[in-house]
């Protein structure tokens, strides 16, 4: 388990608002990722996940754009972003508080196969997006607390039977554990636009050129691209390339070589990117 120290997750302007982050692993669950964070003035750019977010607020009140509403979460709920869904994040007045977990779809599926007792073929599907349920979100903090801290007076086993118990808890109130993925990108264009961009992360792409694949006029094909993938071509581009990061970052590849690899425009265009949609710079996340 790594812990990474605040001064080293966001830039100084921030950390002088009062925004703080520690953030590290537990390899043995699938490369489970934690974080905690004070955030004041720190907001996420609209992005995806591999994995879930489950995020629980101590104080104060996050909003985040989710499934084409807006939400709120504040002590005592849960809240719960499926993975490859679009959402951001930001304060709600003064700020807020937060812990977070990101477990893979396979952890979940397993969980969820334990708390059926039969096999499931799919991640567990959740319909809310913010869970009201003050006895799980005191349960989700407790979790996060005993996992953070390398302290030999919590074992392994401790720590695993919580983690179990919270995500059975959790999968069994609240989740669809047999709900059909929801359908996406349904024009063959866009799907052929998205399927290319996805193939040819490192190199730029021209909007015509993409417009003719989809066989759109430029405009129109905006327009759809935005209401099936809910981003902007480039801002898909941007997040697929953030994901590639977060890959090759999590394998120990240094920054540099990660954003050429990705096709960022230098390590300064891939920190501002991956800060804006982790909220950690692509150093600490590597560290840990």
């Amino acid at each position: 388990m790594t812990v990474i120290s605040p001064e080293y997750s966001l830039d100084p302007d921030q950390r002088a608002a009062g925004d703080v982050t520690h953030f590290w692993r537990v390899p043995r669950h699938r490369g489970l990722e934690c974080l905690r964070a004070i955030f004041r003035r720190h907001a996420y750019a609209r992005h995806s996940h591999e994995t879930y977010a489950i995020a629980a607020v101590s104080s104060g009140c996050e909003t985040f754009y989710y499934r084409g509403e807006q939400h709120y979460a504040a002590p005592g709920t849960v809240a719960v972003v499926c993975p490859d869904e679009i959402h951001d994040g930001a304060p709600y007045g003064d700020g807020f508080e937060y812990r977070t977990f990101y477990p893979s779809a396979e952890l979940m599926r397993e969980i969820a196969e334990d708390v059926t007792g039969r096999p499931i073929f799919s991640p567990p599907w959740f319909a809310r997006a913010v869970i009201p349920d003050p006895e799980l979100a005191q349960a989700h903090a407790q979790l996060h607390a005993c996992l953070c801290h390398d302290d030999v007076r919590t074992s392994e086993m401790e720590q695993d039977v919580r983690l179990v118990e919270y995500l059975s808890v959790l999968i069994a109130r609240w989740a669809d554990v047999d709900a059909p993925r929801p359908a996406r990108y349904g024009p063959k264009g866009i799907a052929r636009v998205r399927d290319y961009l996805d193939a040819h992360l490192g190199q730029e792409a021209e909007l015509s050129d993409l417009a003719v694949m989809a066989g759109l006029s430029r405009s129109h094909f905006i327009r759809a691209f935005q209401k099936e993938t809910g981003l902007t071509p480039h801002a898909y581009l941007l997040d697929r390339r953030f994901r590639a990061a977060r890959r090759l970052l999590e394998r120990g590849e240094i920054p540099s070589a990660v954003a050429a690899t990705c096709g960022f425009f230098d390590q300064s265009h891939l920190n501002r990117v991956f800060k804006a949609r982790m909220g950690i710079t692509p150093g600490a996340y590597r560290a840990a």
